[in-house]
C-alpha cells in the first residue's frame, strides 16, 4: 500500500466517523427539540418522551419533517411560535447535542 493509499483510507475513515457523529448529533438535537416542544404543549414524563420520539421519526419521514411537525403541533394547541424562533432554538440545541455526542452522553 502506498503512502497515498494510506492517506486516502485515513480520510475515508475520518469522513465516515464525521458523518456518524453528524447523524447522532442531529438525532439528539431532534430529541431535545421534541422535549422542549412537549414542555410547551404541557407534556411531561413518558408522554414527553414519546412525543420526542415522534419528532425524531418525523425527520426520517420527510425533509423538514421536524419543523413541520413541531410547528403544526404548536399551532394546533394555539401556541404562537414564529418559525425563525423555532429554528433559532434548533441551532441552540444543535450546539448542545454536538457537545453531548462528543462527550458520549
Amino acid at each position: 500500500m502506498t503512502t497515498f493509499d494510506k492517506r486516502e483510507e485515513g480520510f475515508e475513515k475520518k469522513y465516515a466517523v464525521d458523518e456518524e457523529q453528524k447523524f447522532k448529533a442531529e438525532a439528539r438535537r431532534n430529541k431535545l427539540l421534541g422535549l422542549w416542544v412537549a414542555e410547551k404543549l404541557g407534556m411531561s414524563g413518558d408522554e414527553a418522551n414519546a412525543y420526542a420520539k415522534e419528532v425524531v421519526a418525523a425527520d426520517f419521514e420527510e425533509a423538514g419533517g421536524v419543523v413541520r411537525k413541531a410547528m403544526g403541533d404548536l399551532k394546533a394547541k394555539g401556541i404562537a411560535m414564529p418559525e425563525p424562533e423555532l429554528r433559532a432554538k434548533m441551532d441552540e440545541l444543535m450546539a448542545q447535542a454536538v457537545m453531548q455526542v462528543k462527550a458520549g452522553t
